[in-house]
């Protein structure tokens, strides 16, 4: 895809998401809370070096990133979302916690963004994904993105619908057809993503499935310098 072509679909996708969450984004945290699952388990293991840095890829509403704050107060933490309405929100709602001194924003395309030039940080020790990937058109170059961005020793950590695999067929096509109204697409081959990509960064990836498949969650390791 040429540049031209790349900025064409990245303004496309963020006034896509736009549209949908314009609205949404005011009761997007409430609605969620049941069946974004393995969120908190995530942020309870992001565990970052004491001043250490953290970016959201795809943070939202900033929820995500408020908890992590709160839990690791020594860190500093980041998060981009390509949609200005989300990011509307999170601001509101960073200020509002009284955590606008460690959490910075930015608007951002997930699959390619400038951290120096957004941040001042070139580098992150820990990068987080939760439940953007199955929004993403190309969501394996942003899982390649966000393990381009590790700094030696980081870890990349994601959390997103997994395949169902031991649910009732039932209760997966009715997910998966509800998940569809949102042009939401659980990736089935997101394992190998993300062992593909660990592979060209010269990192490690580990995987496992959460809640009989529900969930899937995986990392990308940086071997330290």
């Amino acid at each position: 895809m040429s540049d031209a072509a790349a900025v064409e679909a990245a303004s496309g996708h963020a006034g896509q998401m736009d549209a949908i969450y314009r609205s949404q984004r005011h009761i997007y945290d409430l609605t969620r809370k049941y069946y974004l699952l393995g969120r908190d388990s995530l942020i309870a293991g992001i565990a970052p070096p004491a001043g250490g840095s953290v970016l959201e890829i795809g943070c939202g509403t900033g929820r995500n990133l408020i908890a992590a704050a709160r839990r690791w107060p020594d860190a500093r933490f980041f998060g981009i979302d390509i949609s200005e309405a989300m990011l509307e929100t999170a601001r509101a709602k960073v200020a509002a916690a009284g955590l606008s001194g460690q959490i910075v924003l930015a608007q951002g395309d997930a699959t390619a963004f400038d951290a120096t030039a957004l941040f001042g940080v070139t580098h992150f020790d820990r990068i987080f994904q939760s439940y953007t990937l199955s929004m993403i058109p190309d969501w394996r170059g942003a899982i390649r993105e966000g393990a381009d961005k590790l700094a030696p020793g980081g870890r990349l950590d994601v959390v997103d619908f997994g395949q169902q695999e031991r649910l009732p067929r039932a209760f997966r096509a009715a997910l998966f057809a509800w998940l569809a109204k949102f042009d939401v697409a659980p990736r089935a081959t997101l394992q190998p993503a993300l062992i593909e990509a660990a592979s060209e960064a010269g990192a490690t990836a580990r995987f496992r499935p959460l809640y009989r498949g529900y969930a899937w969650s995986g990392s990308i390791m940086r071997p330290a310098a």
